[in-house]
């Protein structure tokens, strides 16, 4: 079940906030591993260091690294600080956190009365490489400048200083009492900057889910998007941890993105590291229908994005995926609004074919690509799906811009330019 190996740190390849890229030296040749510091402190060139081979050995898509259990012979501190939720329950990793949603938080009291997203526009999507591209479809021609709506995301070196989300409620407490966020009611009012056509800036949360990776500190383009401004704030929900706010479910994820974080538009995937099986049912996207549910009895308003490829190998995930067909289709029992792009050609019509059965549960909307192109090249993470990038696999980018789209028409005020 899991390839032990003992290494030798050569070098720190690369850092983003909450994890650390390093060269490690084995009996067996050089590998790349990656450390999370919250968890087993900061690896230094010299040290020796405990290494969880498994997914290398494997050759997994996503990452492909050495995971870095511990640095035996220089441990880190003790963590200091409240936070009584464990997550990673169980393993020998698991770790202690503040909830925004336990009892010692600032936000319980909200929280636990807390019961609607006052209309908040919920995308649900299958894979975590669809959030950069949600995005770029739901900013358009206009997003952020320099950091505008997350001017409180926060520093996650400073968040995690003490354990996994160990700063996280502090720095939401100073983020919602600048915007008077905190409780708020009614939808909107509380977004950034102006763009073009009248509309703020919205503040847009991603609310990950614990079917993929559980640390968000795994992913590169979340820390980025973070930087850019381009996120308020990462909700980690489940046994997944590492965000700006943790929660014990998608429930309390949605309602702290919504009054904890301020945000106007919530994003939910699972983690990078999709599980698929190839059979029907076992696939960890199945979450995605689940958020729809939890986004429409909290008083949301779903919008499911489709998984779409034209460069997938598989047959199954040709068109739109049968991920997206079950997750939707059988899954959610609340009606969502499924962004169906307006591709051209057989394709196009092919698509919209496949889709159609989902029109018995949920609203098809067609929704225009033009313009999505541009927009989604002048994101600031590199897209890439299963390996593949913008122009090797555009209709996948351009299905989840398609979603941003729509959930962005969804907003009070007028439309932007788009």
């Amino acid at each position: 079940m899991i390839r032990w190996r003992k290494g030798e740190v050569v070098r720190v390849r690369r850092e983003w906030p909450g994890a650390v890229e390093l060269d490690v030296t084995t009996e067996e040749g050089g590998v790349r591993a990656l450390a999370y510091p919250a968890l087993v402190g900061r690896p230094e060139p010299g040290d020796v260091v405990l290494l969880n081979t498994t997914a290398l050995a494997m050759g997994l898509g996503t990452g492909g690294y050495a995971m870095v259990v511990a640095v035996p012979d220089r441990l880190p501190e003790d963590p200091h600080g409240p936070g009584h939720l464990v997550k990673a329950r169980y393993t020998p990793l698991q770790a202690t956190v503040l909830g925004a949603d336990e009892q010692d938080s600032p936000f319980h009291e909200v929280l636990r009365e807390a019961d609607s997203l006052d209309g908040m526009p919920v995308v649900v999507a299958d894979l975590h490489s669809a959030l950069p591209a949600i995005l770029c479809g739901l900013y358009g021609a206009h997003p952020p400048a320099g950091g505008a709506p997350g001017t409180g995301a926060g520093d996650p070196e400073r968040l995690t200083a003490g354990g996994p989300g160990s700063g996280a409620a502090g720095d939401a407490a100073s983020r919602a009492a600048a915007t008077g966020a905190a409780g708020h009611g009614g939808h909107g009012g509380h977004g950034g900057p102006s763009v073009g056509g009248g509309r703020r800036v919205p503040r847009v949360a991603y609310v990950m889910l614990d079917g993929g990776a559980l640390p968000a500190w795994f992913s590169m383009s979340c820390a980025r998007l973070r930087e850019a401004g381009w996120l308020c704030g990462v909700v980690t929900v489940g046994q997944a941890f590492g965000g700006d706010v943790e929660t014990v479910t998608t429930h309390t994820g949605l309602l702290a993105a919504r009054h904890v974080l301020a945000a106007d538009v919530a994003i939910v995937t699972q983690g990078p590291g999709n599980l698929g099986s190839g059979t029907r049912w076992g696939f960890s996207g199945v979450s995605a229908g689940e958020a729809v549910n939890a986004a429409a009895v909290l008083g949301g308003r779903p919008v499911a994005a489709l998984r779409v490829s034209e460069g997938d190998l598989r047959e199954r995930h040709v068109g739109v995926s049968h991920h997206s067909l079950t997750a939707y289709g059988r899954v959610a029992l609340a009606p969502a609004a499924v962004a169906v792009p307006e591709l051209t050609g057989d394709f196009g019509r092919r698509v919209a074919e496949q889709a159609r059965p989902l029109g018995e549960r949920h609203e098809l909307v067609r929704v225009p690509v033009d313009g999505l192109y541009e927009a989604l090249r002048e994101c600031p993470v590199r897209l890439s799906t299963m390996g593949r990038g913008l122009d090797e696999d555009l209709v996948y980018f351009l299905a989840s811009a398609a979603a941003g789209r729509h959930a962005a028409s969804l907003l009070p005020g007028p439309p932007a330019a788009p």
